[in-house]
């Protein structure tokens, strides 16, 4: 599986932006989408994803303002993020996963939110 994500940008505090990743491959709607993002000097950290459960998991921070969708028939997953404060500024990581078969990451994208 590859995994290209882009939407990134800068943006305003307040404004929105919405990524998109798409993958590579086949049988897409088995695998276990989610986001992470990591900031400068910090460690990579789940966004959003859907789970092993079929659930949607978000971390606190974002709960709210931050989307995650998936179109299977499309391979992408997506993630709209509005209301964006300059904490939400890192690099934005895709990740699919799939038991048995692997875990794959994206190249990121970058995120900036500064007036």
């Amino acid at each position: 599986v590859q995994l290209q994500a882009s939407g990134g940008g800068l943006v305003q505090p307040g404004g929105s932006l919405r990524l998109s990743c798409v993958a590579s491959g086949a049988f897409f709607s088995l695998y276990d989408m989610g986001w992470y993002r990591q900031a400068p000097g910090k460690q990579r950290e789940l966004v959003a994803e859907f789970n092993s459960v079929n659930s949607i998991a978000y971390v606190d921070s974002v709960k709210g303002r931050f989307t995650i969708s998936r179109d299977n028939a499309k391979n992408t997953v997506y993630l709209q993020m509005n209301s964006l404060k300059p904490d939400d500024t890192a690099v934005y990581y895709c990740k699919a996963q799939r038991h048995r078969v692997g875990v794959y990451w994206g190249q990121g994208t970058q995120v900036t939110v500064s007036s």
